[in-house]
């Protein structure tokens, strides 16, 4: 499957363990769904996650907004 394939309905989606520099598959599947966007992201194409809060994301910019957002939300809880 390439970026430019869509999702089909009778696609499965995946459960994975984020660790640094690969995943392990818990639940086998198509795609993942991005944890910000809620966006497909065929398995074949995931490139970016966070360790620490298991999740995945759909691109670069994405990423580095969550992890902005749960920063500051760590600092006003200090």
């Amino acid at each position: 499957m390439n970026r430019f394939e869509k999702i089909s309905k009778t696609s499965e989606e995946a459960e994975l363990k984020y660790m640094d520099g690969e995943f392990q598959v818990l639940r086998p599947g198509d795609f993942v769904r991005c944890a910000v966007t809620n966006t497909p992201i065929p398995i074949a194409n995931l490139k970016y996650w966070s360790v620490s809060l298991q999740e995945p994301y759909a691109s670069a910019e994405i990423s580095l907004k969550r992890y902005d957002e749960v920063r500051r939300a760590e600092l006003s809880e200090s």
